[in-house]
């Protein structure tokens, strides 16, 4: 289905485009997907909207397979790890937030921000698709603002895992378009 509409107070959330996460491999052109992100977070400036630029600064220490079943403690991370990518321009009028688990809301005051605004929607783009911008698309839906994913503004480094998110879970949380989608929506 395509985006319907876009409210008039929507804000753009991008997740995770920091510079160590931008060297993964992903499954779409980094570059594109990049591209597509600061041409929103442009929009969305150039009209007034507000903007989230979100980073990871941890994670959450819970036991996992990957972690061998130890909690996974704290995390040492190199210099630089959260800085986000100079190309997404950032603004003294973004919000930043940093997490670490992989949604966005958990701890960070981020839905109160939100609120405070008056924001109705979210439209919610970056990496990785089926960890940071899925589990922050769940969090922004229970929080009950309308969610959309532009789906060309993010990727994954499973293939496989991108879809089933894209395909699956995306139409439940919200609406999916692409970056031209939400533009045209932005100038209806």
């Amino acid at each position: 289905m395509p985006i319907t509409t876009i409210d008039p107070k929507t804000a753009l959330v991008v997740i995770d485009l920091q510079s160590t996460i931008a060297q993964l491999p992903a499954v779409h052109p980094f570059d594109e997907v990049l591209g597509n992100a600061v041409t929103l977070a442009d929009a969305f400036r150039a009209r007034n909207l507000p903007v989230v630029l979100v980073n990871v600064g941890g994670r959450a220490t819970g036991r996992t397979d990957q972690t061998g079943g130890q909690p996974a403690g704290k995390m040492d991370l190199p210099d630089g790890w959260s800085d986000l990518l100079p190309a997404l321009n950032q603004q003294p009028t973004d919000k930043i937030v940093t997490k670490y688990t992989w949604g966005a809301f958990h701890n960070t005051g981020l839905a109160e921000h939100l609120e405070e605004l008056g924001v109705t929607q979210v439209v919610i783009c970056g990496v990785a698709t089926s960890m940071g911008v899925e589990s922050t698309a769940r969090q922004a839906h229970e929080h009950g603002f309308h969610v959309t994913l532009a789906i060309d503004a993010m990727t994954d480094t499973r293939l496989e895992a991108h879809e089933n998110s894209v395909t699956r879970i995306f139409p439940a949380l919200g609406e999916t378009g692409t970056t031209a989608d939400v533009l045209a929506q932005l100038s209806a």
